[in-house]
């Protein structure tokens, strides 16, 4: 069992947990992840590493709630416990001996994108964040974001708060401008890493995106987070989560990521008429 030591709302729908797991927080490193489940009886959810204390044994997992299982975990709180919290997994993200990149956040993708921003700030790296939300109350990890970026951009789709536009609005500029980068790294919807995939093309600058497909065990043998790169099927969980954005079928990842959203909805549903019955008796 696994301590929760701070648990945090970032927006509506976003939760941040320090949950205290000492050998992960040892061993983690940025783009890696861990599996989760809050009950023995539970789903389990990959989710990113978002940061780690070793001197506490803490780590930070930061996760939208969509669904049945998510809705379970956020309703831990503080004092309480996970049943599993197995990591780290995945190939930590290539940072070291790059000078000058970008990082392109969407949504709760920031929260991936985040520890990657910190590290190549923590390595000396001019570091370029690209941050964008649906709205202004959406909005999340701002002022971490700033700590660490040389320059930083932030998106609403609406103009509430920000620039007005996508992330693809300042990128382009910057390219457009003559802006050269050792890397763009990538993390968000997959829409949006797709067309920050297009954006960069033109230019021959390496671009990398982070895939979260449907995953199971996190350890290849399931089969599930498969993706096709470069025309060869690799396993995000052992052979990512990072791979090379001008490879990947998007729209094939995009077909994969609809299969279950019937039996997501119904499973959320059945969730929230639980909470209900429990809370008139």
């Amino acid at each position: 069992m696994y301590e929760i030591l701070e648990k945090q709302r970032l927006n509506p729908t976003v939760t941040r947990m320090t949950v205290k797991a000492p050998l992960v927080a040892k061993k983690a490193l940025a783009g890696q992840f861990v599996i989760v489940r809050a009950e023995d009886s539970g789903e389990r959810i990959p989710l990113t590493v978002a940061g780690c204390n070793v001197e506490t044994g803490g780590v930070d997992i930061i996760f939208q709630v969509v669904g049945g299982a998510t809705m379970s975990l956020d309703a831990k709180q503080k004092g309480e416990y996970i049943a599993d919290f197995t990591g780290p997994l995945g190939t930590p993200t290539a940072v070291e001996g790059l000078k000058k990149v970008a990082v392109v956040g969407g949504g709760v993708g920031c929260a991936i994108a985040l520890p990657v921003a910190r590290r190549l700030h923590e390595l000396g790296a001019d570091v370029t964040s690209i941050v964008g939300f649906r709205s202004r109350d959406l909005v999340i990890l701002e002022e971490e974001f700033r700590a660490y970026s040389n320059k930083f951009y932030l998106m609403t789709d609406d103009g509430s708060y920000g620039e007005k536009g996508n992330v693809c609005a300042p990128l382009n500029r910057l390219l457009a401008a003559g802006e050269t980068f050792d890397e763009v790294i990538t993390i968000g919807p997959l829409v949006m890493m797709k067309f920050v995939a297009a954006a960069t093309k033109p230019y021959t600058i390496k671009t990398v995106a982070s895939m979260n497909p449907i995953m199971i065990d996190g350890t290849g043998m399931c089969g599930c987070c498969r993706v096709t790169v470069g025309g060869e099927m690799k396993f995000a969980c052992v052979d990512g989560p990072d791979f090379d954005a001008h490879l990947i079928d998007f729209d094939e990842a995009m077909r994969r990521n609809r299969t279950y959203v019937e039996f997501e909805a119904a499973a959320r549903e059945k969730h929230c008429n639980l909470y209900k019955k429990e809370g008139a008796q």
